[in-house]
C-alpha cells in the first residue's frame, strides 16, 4: 500500500483525521492529527484510547533502516507522549521499545516482556491449568503436550508472592488439539531461516551455546545490553536475548539463564543447524547425546528404540544447487 515510512505515516494520519472529522465535524478543521485530537479534547473533554497491534513490525521488516525507525518512533512520541487527550495507549509486539543511546524514545510506557512480565505473566499464553483442561476436553495426552509445547517459565511479581507460571504457545496447542496430532506447528508462522541468521553469527561462541542448550542445559546471559532491535549486537548475550523475545528461548530471571523451552522449538534449531556447518554441529549433537531428548528423560525407559537420523538440506545461492546429507545420530 505504501513504499516507505513517510508514505505510511501520511496515510495513517490521513485515515485517522478522516475518522475524527466524521465523528467530530464541528471541532476538527485542520489536517494535523495532534492538533485535531487536542481540539476535540479541549472542547468536549473526550480523551482517547489508542490500540496498536504489532507496533514493532517496522523494526522487523526494515531491520537495517535506522532512519525509518527513528521517524516512526518520533511520530509515536509526538502523538502519544505527555498528551492530555490520551487516556491510554496500549501497544503489542515482539520487541521491547527501541533504545537510542541511554534512553528509550518512548519512556512513558510500562513494558511487559518475555524477560520481565511483571504481574502479567499468566496472560502471555496458555497456562498449564488451561492446557490440562483442553487435553481433557479433546482427549489428548497431557504429558505429551507438555513435552512438545511447555517450557516457558515466567514469573509474575505480586505484592504477596512471586508466582512461576508454565506458559504454552497458544497457536501450537490449538493446532494440536484440533488436529488430534502432536507436531511442529511453529514453522507455520516462522521459518528456521530466521533463526539461522542469528545462529550463524557465532559471536563469542554463540553456536557452542546453542549446542549446549540442545543437550538440555542452560546458559547464563546478561540481558542488560540488548538494544531492543534486530541488528545491534555487541555480544553473544544480545543475540540470545533477542531469541528470548522471539520465543526461541526461555529466560529464567532467578538464575539469569536461558534454555530451549521444548521439543517443538528444539526441532527448529535442528532444522537451522542442519543447513549450516552440519558436520561440526551434528558431531557436537552426537557428543552431547542430544538424541536422548527424543527417547525420553535419562534413567527412563526409551520411548523409541530405532535409529534417529539428522537430515541436512543445503542450498547454494551462487550455483543454485541443493545438497542433502543424512547422518545417524544414534
Amino acid at each position: 500500500m505504501t513504499q516507505n515510512v513517510d508514505e505510511m505515516l501520511k496515510v495513517l494520519q490521513k485515515r485517522l483525521i478522516k475518522e475524527l472529522k466524521y465523528n467530530y465535524p464541528e471541532y476538527v478543521d485542520c489536517d494535523n492529527l495532534v492538533f485535531a485530537m487536542q481540539d476535540i479534547f479541549s472542547y468536549t473533554g473526550q480523551s482517547f484510547i489508542v490500540l496498536i497491534d504489532e507496533w514493532d513490525c517496522l523494526f522487523r521488516e526494515y531491520k537495517q533502516d535506522e532512519e525509518a525507525q527513528r521517524k516512526y518512533l518520533d511520530f509515536l512520541r509526538v502523538w502519544l507522549k505527555d498528551k492530555a487527550y490520551i487516556a491510554l495507549a496500549y501497544m503489542t509486539g515482539i520487541l521491547p521499545i527501541k533504545k537510542y543511546g541511554t534512553h528509550s524514545a518512548l519512556n512513558m510506557f510500562m513494558e511487559y516482556s518475555m524477560t520481565d512480565p511483571g504481574n502479567m505473566a499468566e496472560y502471555f499464553g496458555f497456562t498449564e491449568k488451561e492446557v490440562e483442561n483442553l487435553c481433557i476436553e479433546y482427549g489428548m495426552s497431557i504429558e505429551e503436550t507438555k513435552a512438545w509445547y511447555n517450557g516457558y517459565g515466567l514469573y509474575s511479581h505480586n505484592k504477596q508472592e512471586d508466582i512461576l507460571y508454565s506458559i504454552y504457545n497458544p497457536k501450537s496447542v490449538v493446532e494440536a488439539m484440533l488436529r488430534h496430532r502432536f507436531g511442529n506447528y511453529w514453522n507455520q508462522t516462522e521459518t528456521y531461516e530466521a533463526l539461522k541468521i542469528y545462529i550463524q553469527m557465532n559471536m563469542d561462541g554463540l553456536k557452542d551455546a546453542i549446542i549446549e542448550m540442545l543437550a538440555g542445559n542452560s546458559v547464563r546471559i546478561n540481558i542488560g545490553t540488548f538494544h531492543n532491535d534486530m541488528t545491534t549486537f555487541a555480544t553473544r548475550d544480545d543475540i540470545l536475548t533477542l531469541l528470548v523475545h522471539l520465543g526461541y528461548l526461555t529466560y529464567d530471571v532467578e538464575k539469569e539463564s536461558v534454555r530451549i523451552p521444548n521439543k517443538e522449538v528444539a526441532q527448529e534449531y535442528i532444522n537451522a543447524i542442519s543447513t549450516m556447518d552440519w558436520k561440526e554441529a551434528i558431531s557436537q549433537i552426537k557428543d552431547k547425546k542430544y538424541a536422548l531428548k527424543f527417547q525420553g528423560k535419562l534413567e527412563e525407559q526409551p520411548k523409541y528404540t530405532g535409529r534417529i537420523l539428522a537430515v541436512g538440506i543445503g542450498y547454494d545461492k551462487q550455483t543454485k544447487e541443493h545438497s542433502c546429507k543424512v547422518e545417524v545420530l544414534e
